[in-house]
């Protein structure tokens, strides 16, 4: 449970024929949405939400399906896009906000840069870190140096043994890669190490997390990006040590996303905000404006 002093209460809503365990924070008409990545939970916005409420912003960040307490479908086919980009439309209509800026990190940041393609909701702003526009991955997936990269999304196609390495050991695995891959690693000690891996240890949890990323590589045709634009105005912020992406993954965002502002991080890792929540409180305090007060 998060603490008292935070702010942050953990609820229930029921969206898109799921029921998402939500951290929340702060009030009002302008809704923060938060969107986790892999193998994260809502806790790896812990840094963010107090900041963010003080700001005047109504924060809510969901476990995504499959993730800590939220239902967790069975099959590779409900990690789809459609099915992803869709639970954010129906978390914003649940939420009743008038505004919402949007804001993920890794697999969150993919259904992100989707939703926003598609513009399923109208957004004020876009914030997504460590994660490139899907034009710009597309582009350097053709590059040996990223494809080495992103070895681990060939293993993940692999049945069954990716999720028993993930659960293995009561999740211990998922808890230490955090700290193995950061380059803070005193910002996962051993509670924060202790969280992921029991998120990773609850039963079926650890298939759920994989197979967004083999309902990627198996069911890629289930949206229309048309022409890959984003017409809000989008942050990248961007940890310059990540191990799964390379650095040019910053570079040529602008064809796609015409108002885009890259801010990068030097010596920070993949779990940006997490590794380096005092710079990306900061980039957040200048970049986002503060809502209007309620009338």
């Amino acid at each position: 449970m998060p603490d008292p002093a935070s702010g942050i209460a953990i609820n229930r809503v029921p969206a898109n024929g799921l029921e998402f365990e939500v951290a929340m924070a702060g009030e009002g008409d302008h809704l923060a949405l938060m969107l986790h990545g892999f193998p994260e939970l809502h806790f790896s916005w812990r840094h963010q939400m107090p900041l963010l409420a003080e700001m005047g912003y109504r924060v809510w960040a969901p476990n995504m399906r499959g993730y800590g307490e939220t239902t967790r479908p069975t099959e590779v086919r409900d990690y789809a896009l459609d099915h992803l980009t869709q639970d954010v439309a129906a978390l914003i209509d649940a939420s009743g906000a008038t505004k919402v800026t949007l804001i993920a990190h890794d697999w969150g940041a993919i259904i992100a840069w989707y939703f926003a393609i598609l513009k399923l909701r109208p957004l004020e702003r876009l914030v997504i870190m460590n994660v490139p526009h899907p034009k710009v991955l597309q582009r350097e997936l053709r590059r040996w140096e990223q494809i080495k990269k992103s070895w681990y999304v060939f293993f993940f196609q692999l049945p069954w043994l990716p999720e028993k390495r993930i659960g293995a050991d009561s999740g211990k695995r998922i808890g230490e890669l955090f700290a193995q891959t950061s380059c803070n690693p005193e910002r996962f000690g051993p509670d924060v190490k202790a969280v992921y891996a029991a998120g990773a240890a609850r039963p079926g949890a650890p298939r759920a997390m994989v197979n967004y990323y083999r309902a990627a590589m198996r069911h890629r045709d289930t949206i229309d990006p048309g022409d890959f634009r984003v017409d809000v105005p989008t942050l990248l912020v961007w940890g310059e040590e990540d191990v799964a992406l390379n650095i040019r993954c910053t570079e040529g965002t602008e064809q796609w996303v015409p108002d885009i502002t890259v801010k990068r991080l030097p010596n920070v890792s993949h779990w940006v905000q997490q590794d380096a929540p005092d710079e990306v409180n900061a980039i957040l305090r200048e970049w986002l404006p503060k809502p209007a007060p309620a009338s």
